[in-house]
């Protein structure tokens, strides 16, 4: 069970953002439970996964739709120049068993946490409000978040593209030595 959540009811879009997490504050520690990177299930802390000079922590949609595909392939593809600095983690509300037929389906050699309560995501403001042809509703914002190993946030990106979005934090990664 997730270690925080926060209640939406009542908040402004300003207060909301007061609350969600800013480039250079310190993460609180979580405890969500997720797939590792051999495909066992465990649960996982952010000292866990604060073992690299980085940590990318990634939120995405949905397992096995178009774009969240795109964007999990390619992290498992360049992680190879990835893994000397950072550790890749995504996170999605799907279940544990989704997450499970996703990796093995993908290939993917990173971990995926699950957070079906959204606290995380609403920590980091990685959920809310979303407008796709018209309609708004309440939804995952693609978003990347790059945390150094003392727990602090270096770099937020939110609402990305999928497509090139790790070439971006290759980039960004680059730029922080």
């Amino acid at each position: 069970m997730p270690l925080f959540c926060w209640c939406l009811e009542n908040k402004t879009i300003s207060d909301l953002r007061k609350k969600m997490y800013q480039e250079g504050d310190l993460i609180n520690e979580f405890n969500l439970p997720g797939i590792d990177a051999q495909g066992k299930e465990q649960n996982f802390t952010l000292r866990d996964l604060l073992q690299k000079k980085y940590l990318i922590l990634y939120f995405y949609p949905k397992d096995s739709t178009p774009g969240c595909t795109t964007q999990a392939c390619d992290f498992r593809d360049n992680l190879n120049f990835l893994q000397e600095k950072a550790a890749v983690v995504g996170v999605s509300p799907d279940s544990l068993a989704s997450h499970q037929r996703f990796k093995e389906k993908q290939a993917l050699n990173f971990p995926l946490l699950s957070d079906p309560e959204k606290s995380l995501m609403q920590a980091f403001g990685a959920f809310g409000e979303k407008k796709n042809y018209g309609k708004v509703y309440q939804g995952v914002i693609r978003s990347t978040f790059i945390i150094d190993r003392q727990g602090k946030l270096i770099k937020a990106l939110r609402n990305v593209k999928a497509k090139g979005h790790v070439e971006r934090i290759l980039g960004v990664i680059e730029g922080l030595d």
